[in-house]
């Protein structure tokens, strides 16, 4: 199935409000920028995920062959939900207030970003409940968490790359670390003790975009990562980082979003006057979800005490 950027969707569509409003979307996180949506038929995508692989052995002249464990899978399903808002505009507004700036691109942008910061705070905290998506807390598989402590415990360089070692599911490639901005401080504050590391190592995204990388690893900031995790008895209120890849189209590697074939993307639809009220609704909605498609390819390190 086709895999897109929401930045690369916007260079295809003819509707410049469309593609002003993706371009807002990958303002408010770089994130956008790297991380792909396939388009699925239907309001959800089926997939099998890879348990075990297939025994294999040595065997001599006239042994016996006994490896034939076949590769067993779990077939798992993701679905979409639509997100939206309407924007409401009163007429005598639009009509006398609209001079300087237009009063409907402004609503029209602010539940743009609404959407952006929801899915992004979605794609992290969500657990499938209601209407909404299950979001990488959900589901990174236990074996996939490490912790920084019984009771919490400081990042460490050492964690981090712990926390890289697990992700195998494209030969150890990871495409991104995440973390809130409090943890990249820390971050930061580990390079400056090293005493001559550069804090200035980064890497340059499509949009001209720079974001800090550690071992070559781009690192994202999300800050509706949870900072109110509780670790082990002392009461710690704790973080966690995430790292993992991106799928490439083949929904057998990472993560990726989800969105509806043919309506891929953010939709603008212009509603029209309301029944009751001399108000136009503008409505700005998003058919999407969330997969992780291999287990090998998302961890997370939990357990992270505030910075000292």
């Amino acid at each position: 199935m086709p895999t897109v950027t929401l930045a690369e969707s916007a260079k295809l569509t003819q509707d410049q409000l469309v593609a002003g409003l993706i371009e807002t979307i990958v303002e408010v996180n770089p994130l956008y920028e790297r991380l792909p949506f396939t388009e699925i038929e239907g309001n959800a995508i089926a997939y099998n995920r890879e348990n075990a692989l297939g025994d294999v052995q040595f065997l001599g002249v006239g042994g016996t062959i006994t490896a034939k464990n076949p590769a067993t899978f779990t077939k798992v399903t993701s679905e979409l939900t639509t997100l939206l808002g309407d924007a409401e505009v009163n007429g005598l507004i639009q009509a006398t207030r609209s001079d300087y700036t237009d009063q409907t691109a402004v609503q029209v942008a602010s539940k743009v970003k609404s959407i952006a910061r929801q899915y992004q705070s979605t794609m992290i905290n969500g657990d499938g409940t209601g209407d909404s998506f299950s979001g990488m807390t959900t589901l990174v598989a236990a074996s996939q968490i490490i912790y920084a402590g019984a009771d919490g415990g400081q990042l460490t360089f050492e964690l981090l790359d712990q926390l890289l070692d697990l992700v195998k599911d494209k030969d150890g490639e990871v495409d991104y670390i995440m973390s809130t901005f409090s943890m990249r401080r820390k971050y930061f504050s580990l390079l400056r003790a090293l005493g001559g590391a550069g804090i200035n190592e980064t890497i340059t995204l499509p949009s001209g975009r720079q974001v800090p990388v550690y071992r070559g690893v781009p690192w994202f900031v999300n800050d509706f990562i949870p900072t109110n995790q509780v670790r082990g008895t002392s009461g710690a209120v704790c973080t966690s980082i995430f790292a993992g890849t991106f799928d490439d189209g083949s929904n057998k590697i990472g993560v990726a979003g989800l969105t509806a074939k043919g309506a891929a993307g953010l939709r603008i639809e212009r509603v029209g006057p309301k029944e009751d009220a001399d108000e136009n609704i503008t409505r700005v909605k998003m058919y999407c979800g969330f997969a992780n498609f291999s287990q090998l390819g998302l961890a997370c390190l939990a357990g992270l005490l505030p910075p000292a």
